[in-house]
């Protein structure tokens, strides 16, 4: 069975990551493995370069405030593109969940005519039993008098025969 992430975590995964960036943006309220300040541009920076290397390879993550800002712009964006992404699948979402019912509808409707057409079928059917019923009596009569008509018939001829 597959697990649909419902629109509600989604949004909260989408407020999360605004979380993260508002925070990103102040400076880093809530602490991020180790936050740096950076040591700006300047014959330092490749001690800071080499300080988040060293930091980065032990699991830990300076951020100084561009970086933080930087974070931030593409925290901004992906939120942005899942947002994006979000929206396009409920509407593909919607035009299946539409064509489903369209076709359901379509099933139904094929069905009923079918139905109908098999009733006026079967009512047909009812209406010739009635009528070889009809007919089968008519037979039945006609033998009768078939029957009456050769004993009257032998009887004549008897009779003619006896004068």
């Amino acid at each position: 069975m597959h697990c649909r992430p419902s629109r509600a975590s989604a949004s909260n995964l989408i407020g999360t990551i605004s979380s993260i960036s508002s925070i990103a943006l102040q400076g880093g309220g809530g602490h991020v493995g180790t936050v740096s300040r950076g040591r700006g541009s300047g014959r330092n920076s490749n001690s800071s370069s080499r300080a988040t290397s060293a930091a980065s390879s032990q699991g830990r993550l300076l951020l100084d405030p561009m970086s933080l800002r930087a974070l931030s712009h593409q925290l901004e964006y992906l939120q942005e593109q899942i947002h994006h992404r979000i929206e396009h699948l409920e509407d593909q979402m919607q035009a299946s969940i539409q064509n489903s019912r369209d076709r359901a509808g379509n099933v139904i409707r094929n069905a009923d005519a079918e139905i109908a057409r098999t009733r006026a079928i079967l009512a047909a059917i009812d209406d010739l039993e009635n009528e070889l019923a009809k007919i089968g009596h008519i037979r039945d009569i006609v033998k009768s008098f078939r029957a009456r008509i050769e004993s009257y018939d032998h009887r004549l001829d008897q009779a003619a025969r006896r004068r």
